[in-house]
């Protein structure tokens, strides 16, 4: 009778751990990798736009330093031509230069 009861019990445990949880299904795998590829394809997506802004504002730092060159350059050519106050060129005379090692005062 123990003999017996020794092979029910051994028999019972395996086919209790036959019947244990199995692996995922093949339409749960087919969700995780679908969410994964979504997931990665929002990512490069996002990447791409910050790449898109940061070129857009480079353009147009690009553009408003072009312009701001353009106005000086403008502003200077009319200046010469009217005959407009313009800053005297100064000169260094030996008696205001400063040698290296000493300063100012």
């Amino acid at each position: 009778m123990k003999k017996l009861f020794a092979l029910l019990v051994i028999a019972g445990m395996v086919s209790f751990v036959a019947c244990g949880p199995k692996g995922p299904s093949e339409a749960d795998k087919k969700k995780t990798a679908d969410s994964l590829k979504a997931d990665s394809l929002a990512k490069v997506e996002k990447a791409q736009k910050e790449a898109d802004s940061i070129a857009a504002a480079a353009k147009a730092q690009a553009t408003a330093d072009s312009l701001k060159a353009d106005s000086i350059a403008k502003a200077e050519k009319k200046g010469g031509k009217k005959g407009g106050t313009t800053t005297p060129k100064t000169t260094t005379t030996p008696a205001n230069q400063v040698k290296a090692g000493q300063g100012k005062g």
